[in-house]
């Protein structure tokens, strides 16, 4: 039995240092598809006890009405979405603006672990974290700041490479084990639940085009700026695969509604909001999308065992 439980223990750490692996290329876009690990509704039905865990793309900053002012959280953000459209008999929303995978474990401002929100009883749990981790706000200066110097090139990405290394990809495989540690967290606190990793949705144009100075960001880095997310959603979706949890994608749903669209078209509000809502962050349509993902998600793995 020991030498069962120690080999165990070594395939799954093979499996998890594959995972940082495979976020590393980056541009390796096939993943092992996921599995619902539900064994009863999952979900879906007025008995159903939910919780969403995550950061401020989450909590829906700006967007009316809010309910917590120290967290920015809306009560039109998706999981308050998801929760009315499923009936849910229980909900909970712990996400809070500026969280990072630590805030699972410490309290943030008024905002307790958010991890202290789980019980044996959770059927549903969905999580959205990591960008704060790999240090979207910083990028997000750091690029803006490096734009007005070379608009037309790609300072961004230089600056980012000049050690040899992309900084940023390096950032995400070091995020890679700190959710893993979290969703193996979620499953020890509430074992029987459905877990659901929600990707981030589309920021910047799929095509790789720009919109400076709507966008502050160089001509040229707006692809690179692109790949980067693309890579963070693609760890997001590898370590919830080795953690029998699913993926939820709002990235191919928002493609199309990017922070360089029209304020009618833009799902995702530039550094100068038209609509209520946080700089670089979804508006309420793109909480709605984001919630309309992963309900297509949970119908479209209901019942698998």
């Amino acid at each position: 039995m020991r030498t069962d439980t120690r080999a165990a223990d070594g395939a799954r750490g093979r499996r998890r240092t594959s995972v940082l692996g495979a976020a590393l290329g980056g541009c390796a876009l096939v993943a092992a598809s996921t599995t619902a690990a539900a064994a009863h509704s999952g979900g879906h039905g007025r008995d159903v006890s939910y919780v969403a865990l995550g950061d401020s793309y989450t909590s829906g900053p700006g967007i009316p009405q809010q309910v917590d002012a120290d967290c920015a959280r809306s009560d039109h953000n998706y999981p308050s979405l998801l929760a009315a459209r499923r009936q849910v008999a229980s909900f909970t929303d712990v996400s809070c603006g500026g969280a990072t995978t630590a805030q699972m474990w410490q309290a943030q401002g008024t905002n307790a672990p958010q991890l202290d929100a789980l019980h044996r009883d959770t059927d549903l749990v969905t999580l959205q974290i990591g960008g704060n981790d790999v240090g979207f706000g910083r990028v997000i200066g750091t690029c803006s700041r490096l734009a007005a110097q070379d608009p037309t090139g790609n300072p961004c990405e230089r600056s980012y490479k000049a050690s040899g290394y992309d900084q940023l990809t390096l950032a995400i495989v070091r995020t890679a084990p700190k959710v893993d540690r979290v969703l193996r967290a979620v499953h020890a606190r509430a074992p029987h639940a459905r877990v659901l990793v929600v990707g981030y949705p589309d920021l910047l144009p799929d095509d790789g085009s720009g919109c400076f100075p709507q966008v502050p960001f160089a001509q040229k880095d707006f692809p690179y700026l692109r790949d980067t997310q693309k890579r963070l959603n693609l760890m997001l979706r590898l370590v919830a695969g080795v953690n029998r949890a699913e993926y939820a994608d709002t990235y191919g749903p928002t493609v199309g509604h990017d922070m360089c669209k029209a304020p009618a078209d833009r799902w995702i509000e530039p550094l100068q909001p038209a609509s209520p809502a946080a700089p670089a962050h979804p508006n309420a349509t793109g909480e709605a999308a984001m919630a309309q993902a992963v309900l297509e998600r949970l119908d479209a793995g209901r019942g698998r065992g």
